[in-house]
């Protein structure tokens, strides 16, 4: 029986009939793909768009021989695994506030999503030209950003808020959305696997002044994968830790519009073998937050390559507030301007440093023009507490004789590294 193509506006009605309450609350996954005949009689798609939305309540499997499109929240549900296989494309579609596209892993699903440096699995965004069995369209750059939302996983590891609750609403999920919810008492909690995943292009605009991140991680478990990650041209911050105790490694953003890594929350896993490549509108490689009830938990950030910008003022080094609690070391800084510093923000965390609750070892930084000693990037910004060897740790060095930094090579898979020509 020969198939045709279906008009947009018939594709319409099929994704929304049914697929949401009036309080925009997801209810049902819906999929529908579009079968294209050729003209010629052979209506064997190349390959298909699935459409996506609403709850996944039943284990399920994506494959790379579809696209899958998201239309709005798509939620894994507690108990339930998306199994997602190599060289997997998920397209989010556009929309903003309730309508902005998610894939969200609520505490108790599990992602298992596993590509590899050759098949990655990659979400971007539907306006994207990318297809099957490709890692890269021609359409989009690193500076499209906020086409759609992000990819959110939530778990039951420990986090610390503000009055000691056990669980919170993550950030960029509307208060009424059960699904955000984060947080417990098991820091040896599994979310799943993530490994050799692309996320490009997303950060939609759900309220004033938030966005979704690339990839957010709230109250994640030490029982889930989080290795070989890139974030490409997102809105807010590329990859951010709200708590837990997962440990990720491997990570590479690339001209985000606000962090690249930021912790929060007390966060207390490690970190591992970092790339951050600033935009021109980038704010800091990394921002670390602490506590913000009475849990403590140190973080762990070594390994890393910070490549900034130096043409306009935007895009610091670091900066370390709100009573962060942790250890950094091993970072290599190059690219920078005169202007941008590491900085200690506030008393609290000047109070931490000295008490030794924060904590740095080696950096070596290629100093930016104007720059002669390589202590002054080192800034403490605490309006009472003084602090004394900030920045003994930093050593100057010249481009191409740092001694510590990222195994770069291990992200030579990169969409950032083939696009961005970064030479890894």
């Amino acid at each position: 029986m020969k198939k045709i193509l279906l008009s947009s506006l018939i594709l319409s009605s099929l994704i929304f009939t049914g697929c949401f309450q009036n309080d925009d609350t997801p209810i049902i996954i819906e999929e529908r793909t579009i079968i294209i005949n050729d003209g010629g009689g052979d209506t064997t798609p190349t390959c298909p768009t699935v459409f996506v939305s609403g709850l996944i309540t039943s284990n399920t499997t994506w494959s790379s021989e579809n696209i899958y499109q998201l239309l709005g929240k798509v939620v894994v549900s507690d108990g339930v695994i998306l199994t997602i296989n190599p060289g997997t494309i998920v397209k989010g579609a556009s929309g903003t506030g309730s309508l902005a596209s998610a894939l969200i892993v609520a505490r108790g699903g599990k992602i298992n999503a596993q590509g590899t440096a050759t098949q990655p699995i990659i979400f971007t965004s539907a306006s994207d030209n990318i297809t099957c069995g490709q890692t890269q369209g021609t359409n989009l750059t690193q500076n499209d950003r906020g086409l759609w939302g992000g990819l959110i996983v939530l778990g039951k590891a420990p986090a610390s808020f503000s009055g000691d609750i056990e669980a919170a609403q993550i950030e960029g999920i509307p208060a009424d959305d059960a699904f955000g919810l984060f947080g417990g008492t098991d820091p040896l909690d599994n979310s799943g696997t993530l490994r050799y995943i692309s996320i490009r292009h997303g950060g939609a605009l759900i309220g004033e002044g938030n966005e979704i991140n690339g990839l957010t991680l709230g109250a994640v478990g030490s029982g889930t994968t989080i290795d070989n990650i890139e974030v490409i041209g997102n809105t807010d911050d590329g990859i951010e830790f709200f708590g837990g105790t997962v440990d990720a490694s491997n990570l590479l953003v690339w001209s985000v519009g606000d962090d690249a890594i930021d912790v929060d929350q007390a966060y207390s896993g490690t970190i591992d073998n970092v790339v951050v490549v600033q935009g021109d509108i980038s704010d800091h490689a990394f921002e670390i937050d602490g506590p913000e009830g009475s849990a403590n938990g140190a973080f762990t950030i070594k390994n890393c390559t910070l490549i900034g910008n130096t043409v306009t003022s935007n895009g610091e080094y670091a900066d370390y507030r709100s009573g962060a609690q942790g250890h950094t070391e091993n970072i290599y800084a190059y690219g920078f301007s005169a202007v941008h510093d590491v900085e200690l923000d506030n008393d609290g965390v000047a109070t931490n440093y000295n008490d030794n609750l924060l904590t740095f070892g080696a950096w070596e930084i290629v100093l930016p023009s104007g720059v002669t000693d390589v202590k002054t990037i080192f800034a403490n910004k605490a309006a009472t507490v003084t602090v004394t060897g900030f920045g003994d740790f930093a050593t100057a060095v010249t481009q191409g004789a740092q001694t510590i930094g990222a195994n770069t090579s291990n992200l030579s898979w990169t969409y950032a590294n083939t696009a961005g020509s970064l030479g890894f």
